[in-house]
């Protein structure tokens, strides 16, 4: 398996994982509290924004790497398929993983607020220029 594949492999599981921060903010809301999802009801969970800081943050982490993280796996895909690899790729790849990582953690937590925020996405958007770029050059 290449480095860039098994990148993309952490980022998968990385989405697929992001989900559970905020259920468990969902329902661990106050009983009547209007971001509490009904269990014996079930109906839409309640506006992100109406949830506690930390649900609504961990939610919006989830759509952000959804966001990016499709792009980079195309990008990914695309390369593998070219035997596209390079150290420029391989480098880009793990700094993505890095950053959605660092992004994730820091926006559940609220310890990245702008300019950080800001800084990391394009920090990610330039890892999959970087991976277009090898692939045009090396494609």
């Amino acid at each position: 398996m290449s480095s860039e594949i098994l990148a993309l492999a952490v980022i998968a599981i990385l989405a697929a994982s992001m989900w559970i921060p905020y259920i468990v903010g969902v329902n661990t809301a106050e009983p009547d509290s209007a971001a509490r999802i009904d269990a014996g009801d079930f109906k839409r969970p309640a506006d992100p924004s109406l949830q506690r800081p930390w649900v609504h943050r961990a939610y919006r982490a989830h759509l952000n790497l959804l966001e990016q993280g499709m792009p980079f796996a195309v990008l990914i895909l695309i390369a593998h398929m070219l035997s596209v690899s390079s150290s420029a790729t391989v480098l880009a790849a793990w700094a993505f993983v890095t950053l959605r990582g660092v992004h994730a953690l820091g926006m559940i937590t609220g310890l990245t607020g702008f300019p950080a925020r800001p800084i990391i996405f394009t920090a990610g958007w330039l890892c999959c220029v970087v991976i277009f770029v090898e692939i045009l050059r090396l494609g």
